[in-house]
């Protein structure tokens, strides 16, 4: 029988089919393959020896959040407790970009700014709107439900940021637990503890465990620029320009002309950076 993996504790596979959940274990051969079933994984399993006989196919995985075959991912992004940070939202929409997962942003907390604030975040916000990005705010239900409908979808970002509280008001029933933000850490304390797909209507949405950081060491540093959305459109007087130090570059150009968001800009130079002392280091 095929069914979809819904929740994983220790070496207990939770499998959904056909309206039913089977708590299953997994054949040692995945071990000995080095394969690790997934939240997400679509697995043909022997429903009376209750033991997962084939994972198939992914069409994509993460390994944080440990995920697999989903269609979108919802960065719940917080303005302020904790406070935004650019680089950790770039980083996100790079990650979703090279797994090819189609990225939502979600604004949550946009209720705590003073009016300097809220001009502020609001031509940010509006910045990425203009280069294609679906930008919601969470209290925005029903748009939401129209985005992900039909899809498997999983929420991800900061601690504390407010994923848990958004799949409240998805799933009141649920009633996960929300705690406070910590004000001498400067961040929020982690709630979500494991992976767990929940039906939303006719979509499938996971919560998952927050992070204060995020790799994206696994990108070739030459490759970054490909999933910045501005900088498709700059022709450089390189095919092969890297947007850092090179003269006439349009890249460079935009960002001193206001075109491209300094912000967005200097994520990228970081992101570089840090790939490359990766790739650097992993040779030695």
């Amino acid at each position: 029988m095929e069914g979809i993996i819904t929740k994983i504790i220790s070496n207990s596979y939770q499998v959904e089919a056909n309206n039913t959940i089977y708590n299953c274990h997994a054949r040692g051969k995945f071990r000995n393959n080095n394969l690790t079933p997934l939240v997400g994984d679509k697995v043909v399993f022997n429903e009376s020896e209750l033991q997962i006989n084939e994972i198939l196919p992914r069409k994509n995985k993460l390994l944080r959040p440990m995920i697999a075959n989903v269609d979108i991912g919802i960065i719940v992004t917080s303005l302020k407790e904790p406070d935004y940070s650019s680089l950790l939202l770039d980083k996100m929409l790079v990650n979703l970009e090279y797994n090819n997962i189609k990225p939502i942003i979600c604004i949550t907390k946009s209720d705590l700014l003073d009016n300097n604030e809220s001009n502020t975040y609001k031509e940010i916000i509006d910045y990425y709107k203009k280069i294609g990005y679906i930008v919601i705010y969470n209290n925005e239900i029903d748009k939401l439900y129209e985005l992900i409908k039909n899809k498997i979808v999983f929420l991800t970002g900061q601690t504390g940021a407010g994923k848990s509280t958004l799949m409240n008001k998805l799933l009141p029933d649920l009633n996960l637990e929300i705690n406070e933000i910590s004000h001498a850490l400067g961040r929020g304390k982690h709630t979500t503890r494991h992976v767990e797909l929940y039906h939303y209507k006719d979509a499938l949405i996971a919560d998952t465990p927050g992070f204060g950081a995020l790799d994206i060491n696994m990108i070739d540093p030459k490759e970054l620029k490909y999933y910045f959305k501005e900088f498709k459109n700059n022709e450089c007087k390189y095919r092969d320009c890297m947007h850092i130090n090179e003269n006439n570059c349009k890249v460079i150009d935009d960002v001193n002309n206001n075109i491209i968001l300094r912000s967005r800009y200097d994520s990228y130079k970081k992101m570089v950076i840090e790939c490359e002392n990766f790739h650097i280091y992993s040779k030695k």
